[in-house]
């Protein structure tokens, strides 16, 4: 799997701050708290960075996603009741406008972290997915 380190660590450090705040408060705290833990974990965070987005080579505005890990893989922490066509559809867009490969989305909501690995398959040839939303 690409990033399969990255993205198995983003998981541990998910369930390690799921485990510590509890299931269903706000997104940004989540967000915050990955930070710190991943940063603790060795890893490389960018927390709300801007990518510029042009049309017809105007700019038209800016996309930030919440967290990019070692400069590979962008996570969004979410609290929803389940992943839908429209979260993969956002993330497949950050990975088209950021030029990464791999997204993770990772649910807050319930007491065990539910998460859905996002390849961009434009850039990589050997698509693969991975998700646990299905094992409750």
């Amino acid at each position: 799997m690409l990033h399969e380190e990255v993205t198995k660590d983003i998981i541990g450090a998910a369930m390690a701050v799921l485990n510590e705040l509890r299931p269903g408060l706000d997104e940004k705290l989540y967000e915050n708290a990955l930070v710190i833990e991943l940063r603790a974990r060795g890893h490389a965070v960018e927390q709300q960075r801007e990518y510029p987005v042009h049309y017809r080579g105007q700019f038209i505005g800016k996309l930030i996603p919440d967290l990019i890990t070692d400069g590979k893989v962008t996570a969004d922490p979410k609290v929803v009741t389940a992943f839908n066509d429209t979260h993969i559809a956002q993330m497949l867009g950050y990975l088209n406008i950021t030029g990464l490969e791999v997204a993770m989305l990772l649910n807050f909501k319930e007491s065990k972290l539910a998460w859905k690995r996002v390849v961009n398959e434009r850039t990589n040839k050997t698509a693969d997915s991975a998700d646990n939303t299905d094992s409750k």
